[in-house]
Order: C-alpha cells, then sequence, then structure tokens
C-alpha cells in the first residue's frame, strides 16, 4: 500500500484563513475527522483521545495523572500533595492542543454537543493543572487559555438553544460563560481590564443580542410550560439541545445521530 497522501488530497485544495474539514469513513469501521491543513491533513477519532492512544491504559494522560493523585493523595494524608512535574504538563500540554484540534472542527461542522464535550474536558485540564501544578508559571502555561475556551464552550451550548428558540435558556448558558471569564479576571487581579478581553466582550455582546430578540419576539409567550413540538425532528432537537445545556454529552450525540437518520 502506498503511503503517498497525495490521492487523498486531490481535489481538495488548501484555502487560507479557512477551517477545512470533514467526516470520513475509517478502515476500522469507525468515523474520522480530516482537518486540511497547509502541507497535509489531521486525521482525529471522533471519541476518546484525539489520536486513539490510551496512555497508561487510561482515555487521557489527564485521566491517569488524575487517577494518579488520588491514589497519592489517599496514601499521603499527612505528607506533601500530589504535585505534577514538568513532563506530566508537557504531556497534558500537548494533548490539550490535540482536543483543540478537534473541538475547532466540530464547530466547524456545527457538531456542537461534541465541541461542548471536548471544550468542557479541556476547562477541567485547566483547572486540575491549577490544583497540581508545582510552579505559577506552569498554571498561567495553562491557563492562560481559559477565556477563549470559556467563550468556544458558551457558544456550543447556547448556539443551539438559540436556533430552536430556547432563548431563555441560551441566556442562561451565556450568562455562567460571562461569570467564568470575570471569574478568570479577577484570579490574575485584571478585572478592571474587562472591556479589553476580547472574548468576555463577544459574549456580553452576544448577551444583548439574544435578551433583545426575548424582547422583541411575538407573539408574547402564554403563562405555564413550553408546548412540546409535534414534528418527532423538532422534539428530538429540543432534547438535543437540552442535553448540551446539562453537559449529557453522550445523549447528546446519540440524538443527534436520531436527527440525521429521521432528518
Amino acid at each position: 500500500m502506498s503511503r503517498d497522501i497525495s490521492e487523498i488530497l486531490d481535489g481538495w485544495d488548501f484555502e487560507p484563513g479557512d477551517v477545512q474539514v470533514r467526516i470520513v469513513a475509517g478502515e476500522d469501521g469507525r468515523d474520522k475527522i480530516q482537518l486540511r491543513l497547509e502541507l497535509g491533513l489531521l486525521q482525529m477519532e471522533l471519541d476518546g483521545r484525539p489520536d486513539g492512544k490510551r496512555p497508561e491504559g487510561r482515555e487521557s494522560w489527564l485521566d491517569y495523572y488524575r487517577d494518579v493523585q488520588q491514589a497519592h493523595d489517599a496514601a499521603h494524608l499527612e505528607s506533601s500533595p500530589f504535585r505534577l512535574d514538568a513532563i506530566a504538563c508537557e504531556r497534558l500540554l500537548r494533548e490539550g492542543i490535540q482536543y483543540y484540534h478537534r473541538y475547532l472542527s466540530f464547530w466547524r461542522l456545527q457538531r456542537y454537543e461534541l465541541c461542548a464535550r471536548d471544550t468542557n474536558r479541556n476547562l477541567r485540564l485547566f483547572r486540575f493543572v491549577r490544583a497540581y501544578a508545582r510552579t505559577e508559571e506552569e498554571k498561567r502555561r495553562f491557563d492562560q487559555w481559559r477565556p477563549y475556551v470559556t467563550m468556544m464552550h458558551t457558544r456550543a451550548v447556547a448556539t443551539p438553544l438559540v436556533e430552536i428558540g430556547l432563548l431563555d435558556a441560551a441566556l442562561k448558558a451565556i450568562e455562567a460563560g460571562i461569570r467564568g471569564i470575570e471569574t478568570f479576571l479577577r484570579d490574575y487581579q485584571q478585572a478592571d481590564n474587562a472591556d479589553q478581553c476580547q472574548e468576555l466582550t463577544q459574549l456580553r455582546e452576544w448577551r444583548e443580542e439574544v435578551a433583545a430578540s426575548v424582547v422583541k419576539r411575538l407573539p408574547p409567550r402564554e403563562p405555564g410550560p413550553t408546548p412540546e413540538p409535534s414534528n418527532p425532528v423538532d422534539l428530538l432537537r429540543r432534547e438535543l439541545a437540552e442535553a448540551v445545556a446539562d453537559e449529557r454529552y453522550e445523549d447528546a450525540a446519540r440524538l443527534r445521530d436520531e436527527i440525521q437518520r429521521l432528518a
């Protein structure tokens, strides 16, 4: 078998400034994500670690080091707590970049539930490193990306809610994202510079747009529970949006597959 990837790239020209991504059938029977780069492509699994590896038998290095941390601290109640060394931090950083490429691909594909899953995963990574890295420099190496990933997570959660008209729920998700970035700024004594945070500005502007849509919505909603949609696909879309908002990503992926089957 030839290892030349020219045939794979044939007809799929690189476009600077555009995120070009597609889903293809893998030879192992599982779908793969392909992200076009100027000199080739990245191929990623849809689930688990993007490169398909299982370090030390775990789904990811994050899962491995979390297990090590829990075992260490349980066995050393009276001694120093667990700390991530430089090798661990480097592994976690490189792994986080893999998830970045994948959630960016999911966003471009409008697979919002999977984008939300992966952005949530990297936010958990940042929390773990903040708790157990040895130095402030190591913590900031990860945590500097918290506003951006928070914004992307918020958009992945709220966008499907906006699309199906659940504006009140979308506003709650946007407010949560705004609070998350404001917390970041307070953590680093940057609250006075909030207007200079692009991610926060974007979410605040989006909040105003969605709030204005709520005010203008006609006819006004009658008191009481929201009527259930009569179309099965519309019902599934609503369940999908609610599953994403509740961070039930496996349910959301299942619902997405069912919508695609019925649509």
